[in-house]
């Protein structure tokens, strides 16, 4: 049961098909949103979409396939939401994984790929939908961003600066938005389960451990202070807190969703 209601509101969601996008999705539509959510790859948006409409059988949902780094796709993907279901309130940027790789062995191509998929993975999504955000009175952004925007890793240092500019993009953004009474917020995330970490799980040596046993050695070995790894479902509540009226006095901020991992001030 929802603590609020998003009830004649319409939000968008990259990166639903999975992850802390589909918890997104799934919180939102609880919330009596209508919700239009994205992904590149059909066969998993299909895949996420198929049991959304089987839980929710009156939800207003539209998935679309949309590559966010494809301006045209993306321009595409707001005409399609517009149409459906009127102006978006709430735009949630959510796309893009980590890059593993140090400074000697990063290449030019890398760091190309990295900055692009960062930061336009967010801009093209807000210049697609920023018309249709001026047309609502209280509209908000919520960035899905990582801790190394605050607490680097060396062995992630494409990633780790991409994301210290995307959270410095949320307070510029922040602040030319809020005479348009558009509120814009992230979430800085430490560890969180993801097909990501799965995969690094399939391909582990301790093949005695299993799932709860690996991460928890993962939690320990990374000091996390709450001894295990986040759940999609717990960033998605930040986020929705962020989207929501209950944070209607909040814009340039960021919540830290880590589980205590966080070092920084």
């Amino acid at each position: 049961m929802s603590l609020y209601s998003l009830q004649g509101s319409t939000a968008i969601v990259t990166g639903g098909s999975s992850g802390i996008g589909l918890a997104c999705v799934e919180l939102l539509l609880e919330a009596g949103a209508a919700v239009a959510f994205c992904g590149r790859d059909e066969r998993r948006l299909a895949n996420a979409e198929s049991p959304l409409r089987e839980r929710f059988p009156q939800a207003r949902l539209l998935a679309q396939v949309c590559d966010v780094l494809d301006a045209a796709s993306v321009k595409a993907f707001a005409a399609a939401s517009l149409e459906a279901f009127g102006p978006a309130q709430v735009l949630i940027n959510n796309a893009g994984q980590g890059r593993v790789s140090t400074f000697a062995d990063t290449t030019d191509e890398a760091w190309s790929d990295e900055l692009n998929l960062k930061f336009f993975s967010v801009i093209h999504p807000v210049r697609a939908f920023l018309p249709q955000l001026e047309q609502c009175r209280n509209a908000s952004i919520v960035c899905v961003n990582s801790l190394l925007a605050c607490q680097p890793e060396p062995h992630m240092v494409a990633t780790s600066a991409a994301r210290a500019g995307l959270k410095n993009l949320v307070r510029s953004m922040a602040y030319e938005f809020a005479p348009k009474h558009i509120r814009v917020n992230g979430i800085l995330i430490g560890l969180v389960e993801s097909g990501q970490w799965r995969r690094r799980f399939e391909a582990r040596e301790e093949r005695e451990l299993d799932w709860p046993q690996w991460t928890a050695q993962l939690a320990a070995r990374k000091q996390i202070p709450l001894a295990r790894l986040g759940l999609p479902i717990e960033a998605a509540q930040a986020i929705l807190f962020l989207a929501s009226p209950l944070s209607a006095y909040t814009t340039g901020s960021h919540i830290d969703v880590s589980g205590g991992l966080s070092r920084h001030a």
